[in-house]
């Protein structure tokens, strides 16, 4: 039988939140599925949580991973947008531990790093070499769906994911 481990990245965003699905099998990743989430942004902010609740609630019964990998959070200069956003991380953590799977964070450099060779690298240079690595037809659309994908591909590359794969045997 296959070992395999399914990993979901995610891109926290109170408009848009990102988010793509990896299936890791040695040294293989398959894509599964990757996207948004979009709110209405007419809606209450306490409505779009929800949404983003839901949505991430049907994603992992859909997908069943064995790990849900977040952005780490940074404040800029705008404290409100880092205190929403602060809430998003805390409803996925949430969904995620609730159904029994480890949270991993890492930084949007570390990322990059993983999957470009470069911690500073461009969105565009992201979504390409997302692409190579996942052998997609094409480009991942939109760019957070590109940035999630890059997160699991992240913790696919770390230490942390390969006790996990030993963990299964």
């Amino acid at each position: 039988m296959e070992q395999h481990v399914i990993i979901i990245g995610l891109d926290p965003g109170t408009r848009i939140t990102g988010f793509g699905i990896i299936k890791v099998s040695g040294n293989q990743y398959q894509a599964l599925d990757y996207g948004c989430i979009r709110p209405p942004s007419k809606d209450l902010l306490t409505d779009r949580y929800l949404i983003i609740y839901n949505a991430l609630e049907e994603i992992i019964e859909k997908y069943k991973p064995d790990a849900l990998v977040i952005e780490t959070q940074y404040v800029k200069e705008n404290i409100q947008s880092a205190i929403k956003l602060g809430m998003v991380r805390g409803i996925a953590i949430i969904v995620a531990k609730s159904a029994g799977i480890p949270v991993f964070e890492y930084a949007p450099t570390k990322a990059k790093l993983a999957v470009v060779g470069r911690g500073h690298a461009s969105k565009a240079q992201v979504q390409r070499m997302v692409q190579v690595l996942l052998r997609l037809s094409q480009l991942p659309e939109p760019e957070d769906a590109a940035d999630a994908l890059a997160l699991a591909i992240c913790h696919a590359h770390s230490a942390q994911h390969r006790e996990l794969m030993a963990a299964q045997i």
